[in-house]
């Protein structure tokens, strides 16, 4: 039969975890308030930006730029954003997994990340991380967005790689997170669907519009990506913390109910053994 003094140990010490994660829980839960704010407040400017650079890019016929030219040779190359801590239940692993499903050629596909887990991730299984990204998952700002972006123009121009890629985890709500992959470069205007476009005039000429246009781009687009991860990975560890800390209070109370009944035991077996020696006795 257990000690009590080991039941005991063992119950302070869930308690000292409940407290922790409860802890984490109310942090995770402050700072969500926030990114989702951030993340809320930049998506419409995002994709509306968006939305009209593939409109002008898409009304400029025969327009040539370092970022509308298709490669035929080159390697892969993916932005992974992931977390820099753990304790943030299944987020940074799904988010590997969406990248792990782009790479085709491991030799010819090189790796930009985004926190620890990813960086650590693919410098484990021995990959080509090109540059890497630590302490911004959780608080990232625009001139991180804009470094990003610059590298990843930067290499694609280079004429080494034939595309970019970016995974990360658009925060749909509070419990729901879904990770995407997007397809960066070469940038891709929309197809011909038949309706009206609008039609631009051009100052000085289209080309320099597109030329200031297509990195801005780049750049909307990968700041808004970090804006969702952090929200989702802040999301995810307060749902991740906050099943830790039920799982405490249920666990303590199993122990407190395991306590006593060994207690209860261990009384009955003293009255007994009293009761045994007081009938020796006569």
């Amino acid at each position: 039969m257990a000690n009590l003094q080991d039941i005991r140990r063992r119950i302070r010490s869930v308690k000292s975890i409940q407290q922790i994660t409860n802890a984490m829980d109310m942090v995770a839960t402050s700072r969500l308030r926030r990114a989702k704010e951030a993340a809320n407040r930049n998506r419409p400017y995002a994709e509306k930006t968006a939305a009209v650079i593939r409109s002008v890019a898409a009304a400029a016929d025969d327009v040539s730029h370092p970022l509308l030219e298709r490669h035929e040779s080159g390697k892969r190359l993916i932005l992974v954003l992931a977390a820099d801590k753990g304790l943030a239940g299944a987020y940074s692993s799904n988010a590997l997994k969406a990248a792990m499903a782009l790479v085709e050629d491991k030799a010819n596909t090189q790796i930009v990340t985004v926190g620890r887990k990813a960086r650590d991730f693919f410098r484990n299984r021995s990959f080509d991380i090109v540059s890497e990204h630590i302490g911004i998952s959780e608080k990232p700002r625009a001139q991180h967005a804009q470094k990003i972006a610059d590298e990843l123009i930067a290499a694609f121009s280079g004429g080494g790689i034939k595309e970019v890629y970016m995974i990360y985890t658009r925060f749909v709500s509070a419990i729901t997170c879904v990770p995407e992959a997007v397809k960066l470069l070469p940038f891709q205007a929309p197809e011909d669907d038949g309706r009206p476009r609008a039609q631009y005039i051009y100052e000085p000429d289209a080309e320099t519009v597109l030329g200031h246009l297509l990195p801005q781009y780049i750049f909307t687009i990968v700041y808004a990506a970090l804006l969702q991860s952090a929200a989702s990975e802040l999301s995810s560890r307060m749902n991740a913390m906050s099943s830790a800390t039920d799982n405490a209070g249920e666990l303590i109370g199993k122990l407190d109910l395991y306590y006593n009944k060994v207690r209860q035991a261990g009384i009955t077996n003293e009255i007994n053994e009293i009761v045994g020696g007081a009938e020796a006795l006569k």
